[in-house]
């Protein structure tokens, strides 16, 4: 088990993360700290980071977790700046999926309590989708597939992005491009509706395989 004293190592690496927000990833000296430690640095001790910019990891299934740090690794996926890129290459996958086991074993973030208005349709699109458009609900697959992050609770800016950059083509990691047709099926305001929903939902924690 990984042991660490949680108010020291929590300021050291909430002020280090904001840094790092600035900095690329090959810019970071990671040759001493294990490799949790270093997703910590962005992504936070506890897995629940205070940025938008980097999501929060804390319950994510294991498979997902994993098959994300090698497609980083690998340059299956790029995120802005390389900073991912950087991290992965100075790490081995052993070392890299005992990273993803750490934090796919922490306490699920809590829901957003922003005020956002959230409509009625979004929730049933959440739920069911739309067939008429082949959307199938997110929970058909979100929150039941280990090999598929968990999405409630996560930064609502974060799922803005990532359905964007899915609609895009900016990120093409997903299986079988799925996320990719889904989210250029969605309008630029269900995106954002959408995200905003999710964020406010809680989520139930399971414990690592």
């Amino acid at each position: 088990m990984i042991k660490y004293k949680p108010v020291l190592f929590g300021v050291f690496f909430g002020v280090i993360g904001f840094a790092n927000s600035m900095v690329r990833g090959d810019m970071i000296d990671t040759g001493s700290l294990q490799a949790w430690e270093t997703c910590a640095m962005c992504h936070g001790v506890d897995g629940n980071s205070h940025m938008a910019k980097f999501p929060k990891l804390a319950g994510q299934p294991y498979d997902y977790l994993a098959k994300q740090l090698r497609d980083f690794k690998m340059k299956r996926r790029q995120n802005d700046g390389g900073m991912m890129s950087g991290i992965t290459e100075a790490k081995s996958m052993p070392e890299l999926l005992e990273a993803a086991r750490y934090f796919s074993g922490l306490q699920a973030p809590e829901p957003s309590v922003n005020n956002a208005k959230v409509l009625k349709i979004t929730k049933n699109l959440f739920e069911h989708g739309d067939p008429t458009r082949g959307i199938p609900g997110c929970g058909q697959c979100h929150g039941v597939d280990p090999a598929i992050p968990r999405l409630q609770a996560q930064h609502a800016d974060y799922l803005q992005k990532q359905l964007s950059d899915f609609r895009n083509s900016r990120r093409m990691n997903d299986n079988n491009g799925v996320m990719q047709k889904i989210a250029k099926a969605l309008t630029t305001k269900e995106i954002k509706n959408l995200a905003q929903y999710i964020a406010r939902q809680a989520r139930v924690f399971k414990s690592a395989p």
